[in-house]
């Protein structure tokens, strides 16, 4: 059986006209802050076998990520649990380039996840070379920086993301 798809025009059309849907966000809390479609929960897709009982079982659930993908995983993950799931084609993405209302409950910094990207992704950068043309010692730096790739996964917690979070940029303006 295949995914039910609607548009965000669709999907807007219907909702204006009064059709109840629980609009599920399947992205990480950052993500739904920086941008979410009104009347969406946040339900990041992790969590979403282990959360089944907050999905209403009288409406339909749209599952809505940041391009689709990740909502069309998730639909497969809870599938097995629920009848009535739909998936917003191109998700919030799509919702925004349709000029369709949003709501934002965060700043435009940058996302920690982002921010240890670049600063990871940095310092793989500098050391290769490093390594390869100075001293061959640079290798440990991409070697440590991927013991701590690996252990956020493994763990799920990433010591750079805390240290980045109490940066002075990272906190909470007053």
């Amino acid at each position: 059986m295949s995914t039910l798809t609607l548009s965000p025009s669709t999907l807007n059309d219907r909702l204006t006209h009064g059709e109840r849907f629980q609009l599920i966000d399947v992205r990480s809390p950052q993500e739904y802050a920086e941008g979410h479609i009104p009347g969406a929960m946040n339900l990041p897709m992790e969590q979403a076998e282990a959360r089944i009982d907050d999905l209403q079982r009288h409406d339909p659930v749209v599952l809505i990520c940041q391009s689709g993908t990740r909502a069309k995983m998730t639909c497969e993950l809870l599938k097995a649990h629920h009848d009535d799931l739909i998936v917003l084609e191109g998700g919030t993405k799509a919702w925004i380039d349709a000029v369709l209302p949003v709501v934002k409950t965060a700043s435009t910094r940058l996302s920690l996840m982002r921010q240890v990207q670049m600063i990871a992704g940095t310092a793989l950068m500098i050391a290769t070379p490093l390594a390869y043309f100075i001293h061959i010692g640079w290798l440990s730096v991409p070697a440590l920086v991927g013991v701590g790739i690996f252990g956020a996964g493994a763990t799920g917690t990433c010591a750079m993301a805390t240290l980045l979070g109490k940066m002075p940029w990272n906190r909470a303006r007053s």
